[in-house]
């Protein structure tokens, strides 16, 4: 067997292919180790609970409508930090560089890490740099790690039944700004990628009530983040199809794309589990901030092990784990 790009996509095989990779590894600091497939990790040193978190980014095109590969390499450590409770401190980058690549270029790239860094009060603070021979690498690649530090850790198996779930705003926005840009589309400033470093957002709604569970629906969307959460919470969950907010736009594209916008890679937003009686007050934090206005109270969580959709015309059909990403390479 051979690793294919299924194996990266964020569904069902890469799932398989990450408990390979964690079967041998027991080791860890004392904390939510590397076994719970979470986020990050978080480490308790000194009374303080520290939240560490890597992750790599490859994106073609390197610029897209609404960002470029910098933003999302600081945006995506942000956010894995964010979902865990974690109020990002410093992140480092190391960059594989193609030989050739455009020095004005590299530029865009770093100014744009350095504004989504500043939206998160977070700071760059090492880092290493290799260049490859032409043709050893698609342009550059990009690892950043970051750590934070969370007065309440947060994990993505903590729902409960009795939850409601809120998505903080609409869905299938930056893969579908990618796939229809790689096609070819000319939407214009249509679509456009959320990609957003998003702890303002979530502290916000921290202060707000007792949310249980967070993830960022990246690989795999939506569909592959709620199915993860109510699959290690040991729960169901019921979503209504009418209170998903997906754009006009992004449903015409999806349709025209044949993928469903469920399962498009989003990279600015957050699907949370939050107790019944503080919904409502997390709902309008989250629509106080900049990147929430589009927030929305979406289902909730119950007894059983199937994620539910009560469709629009009165019917019910399963969310279902993707078994890939249908559009690769957009983180």
């Amino acid at each position: 067997m051979k690793v294919s790009l299924m194996h990266g996509a964020g569904g069902e095989v890469m799932g398989e292919l990450l408990q390979t990779l964690t079967r041998f590894t027991r080791n860890n600091a004392g904390g939510i180790g590397l076994e719970a497939l979470d986020d990050g990790a978080v480490i308790p040193i000194g009374g303080q609970n520290i939240v560490f978190t890597t992750d790599s980014h490859v994106v073609h095109p390197i610029f897209f409508p609404g960002g470029d590969i910098g933003r999302i390499a600081v945006s995506g450590t942000i956010n894995d930090l964010a979902m865990m409770g974690g109020r990002p401190i410093a992140l480092s980058c190391g960059m594989l560089i193609e030989e050739g690549f455009d020095i004005a270029d590299l530029e865009r790239i770093v100014a744009s890490m350095d504004a989504a860094l500043a939206e998160a009060g977070a700071a760059l603070v090492t880092g290493d740099t290799k260049v490859l021979e032409k043709g050893a690498l698609d342009g550059i690649a990009i690892n950043t790690a970051g750590i934070g530090i969370a007065e309440r850790p947060i994990r993505d198996s903590g729902l409960s039944p009795g939850d409601a779930i809120i998505v903080s705003g609409t869905l299938g926005d930056h893969g579908l700004a990618i796939m229809a840009h790689r096609e070819g589309f000319d939407l214009g400033e249509q679509i456009l990628s959320d990609v957003a470093p998003l702890w303002g957002l979530v502290e916000t709604a921290l202060g707000a009530g007792a949310i249980h569970a967070m993830k960022d629906p990246t690989r795999g969307g939506f569909a592959n983040a709620i199915n993860e959460m109510a699959r290690k919470s040991g729960v169901g969950v019921r979503i209504r199809e009418e209170a998903l907010p997906i754009r006009r736009n992004v449903r015409s594209a999806a349709e025209m794309l044949g993928i469903d916008p469920l399962e498009v890679a989003n990279e600015g937003k957050v699907v949370m589990g939050v107790a019944a009686e503080d919904a409502e007050s997390v709902l309008e934090a989250l629509r106080s901030h900049p990147y929430g206005r589009d927030a929305a109270i979406i289902g909730s969580v119950i007894e059983g092990r199937h994620v539910v959709m009560e469709t629009a015309i009165g019917g019910e059909r399963f969310i279902e784990a993707p078994i890939g990403d249908p559009v690769p390479r957009v983180c």
